[in-house]
């Protein structure tokens, strides 16, 4: 399979609301509206791509409607701190608070409106424990 493209789809009862929150606080905006679908894309960059759809619409099969459950959303960032203050101060939950982790990463997980996990990391060198877990060249710089 050659994909052309690839992102994530939160299936939702709250579909204007939960667009409005990612054009609020992580600078989307939609290349389709509907009352059941949104397409959303950053304005930071086009290729980051994500759609809020109404789980209950006729077009998802009956056997897979519904809300979204058990999901994380991870957006890289070059500043981890500066969105956590700025999350923070919009009111979002943090879930778990800034800190480094011995595996490559500096970031907090936050929440939507539908309580999909919302992770914010900024890639660091990781520990020489874990550097050696990591493909030759893949490693966080």
């Amino acid at each position: 399979m050659k994909s052309t493209s690839y992102y994530p789809v939160i299936m939702t009862d709250k579909v204007a609301a939960t667009a409005a929150f990612y054009r609020q606080h992580f600078g989307f905006e939609p290349s389709f509206e509907a009352d059941w679908y949104v397409h959303l894309q950053s304005t930071g960059n086009r290729r980051v791509n994500l759609a809020i759809l109404d789980g209950s619409h006729e077009t998802v099969p009956a056997a897979g409607r519904g809300r979204v459950s058990g999901l994380i959303l991870n957006f890289e960032v070059e500043d981890a701190d500066a969105e956590y203050a700025r999350l923070k101060a919009a009111g979002l939950p943090i879930l778990l608070d800034l800190r480094d982790e011995e595996f490559g990463q500096r970031h907090f997980i936050t929440a939507d409106p539908n309580g999909v996990l919302i992770d914010i990391i900024k890639p660091i060198p990781p520990s020489a424990a874990f550097a050696a877990q990591y493909a030759a060249g893949a490693a966080p710089e």
